[in-house]
């Protein structure tokens, strides 16, 4: 381990599309202590932001969630100066979301890296009912940044069928910007890669599900905060899908300006296998088989199953 702050890897690549912007980390300035929650979109990110919220406040009274951790690397929902302004302003310890690759992202020795994941199947059919319900407000802004690079400026909403999203998903046929197959193998295979640092978790939304407060007690071990035994059942019900689901107003204030229905639609169902009963069986061959021509058996198991499929760090793979 190096001084405070020490930069023990920079970005190994830049990723620019109409929703995100690796340059933007170039002007995060390090605290040791900082948390980084950085995923695939909708895979837990949320979730495990509020766990972070939860454990560093140690109080269950909910705390706006995107202004707490902002999302440094968007480009359409606050200017990068403003989420800087907010961050240097903060006085506790701080959090950030990020939906970058890991490679993308700078690596310091005194932040802790958060990934969550989850199988990608259900991160397909969870990133359609978030796309199939963005406010035009939402896809209006989106459009502009692409106009502003140079593009159409358009961005077409998806498929309402969700099969139809999910054949344009693994063709790679999104609008830019928007995820696929290919690109949820990529960033998959970056944290994977990295998986035995010190400073990186990973996460897993199955384990959330199956065992919460265990997978808590993992983040606030991995976040060397100690909790009093008597606080701890009130933090694991604070971190439910139900409660955060009944406080969603006060943790997302104001996100129904860029999701239709609110913090109802982008706290959504909570579950996995949404896709049984809409994909054919040949479909979920198709998937199935992408992933293990993709992915190395360790991490294509990971995905699926959790820590069930075997601890991230002792894979060999």
């Amino acid at each position: 381990m190096g001084g405070p702050n020490m930069l023990a890897r920079a970005a190994q690549r830049t990723v620019k599309d109409r929703v995100r912007d690796s340059a933007h980390w170039d002007r995060y300035t390090p605290r040791a202590g900082d948390v980084v929650v950085a995923t695939a979109p909708k895979v837990g990110t949320t979730w495990t932001q509020r766990i972070v919220s939860l454990l560093i406040f140690q109080s269950p009274a909910p705390v706006p969630i995107m202004q707490m951790s902002p999302w440094l690397d968007c480009r359409y929902q606050y200017p990068i100066d403003v989420m800087i302004a907010t961050l240097e302003a903060q006085t506790h310890r701080r959090v950030m979301k990020s939906h970058l690759p890991f490679d993308a992202l700078p690596i310091y020795d005194d932040v802790k890296y958060i990934h969550t994941a989850r199988g990608g199947l259900d991160a397909c059919f969870s990133f359609h009912n978030h796309f199939l319900n963005f406010t035009p407000m939402a896809t209006n802004s989106i459009a502009a940044i692409d106009k502003a690079d140079g593009g159409s400026g358009e961005f077409p909403p998806p498929p309402e069928n969700p099969r139809a999203f999910f054949l344009s998903w693994m063709a790679n046929e999104t609008p830019d910007g928007v995820p696929t197959a290919d690109k949820f193998f990529d960033l998959e295979q970056t944290y994977w890669q990295e998986r035995k640092r010190e400073n990186l978790l990973m996460v897993h939304f199955s384990d959330l599900k199956a065992d919460l407060s265990g997978e808590m007690k993992r983040i606030a071990a991995f976040l060397g905060i100690e909790t009093p035994a008597s606080l701890w059942p009130e933090l694991v019900e604070a971190a439910t899908f139900d409660r955060m689901k009944n406080e969603g107003a006060a943790l997302l204030p104001n996100i129904e300006m860029g999701v239709k229905g609110g913090h109802q639609t982008f706290l959504n169902k909570g579950t996995n296998g949404s896709w049984k009963g809409v994909l054919t069986a040949d479909d979920v061959k198709a998937y199935r088989e992408c992933a293990a021509r993709e992915l190395s058996p360790g991490l294509d198991s990971w995905l699926e199953n959790g820590r069930l499929g075997g601890d991230p760090r002792a894979s060999a793979d």
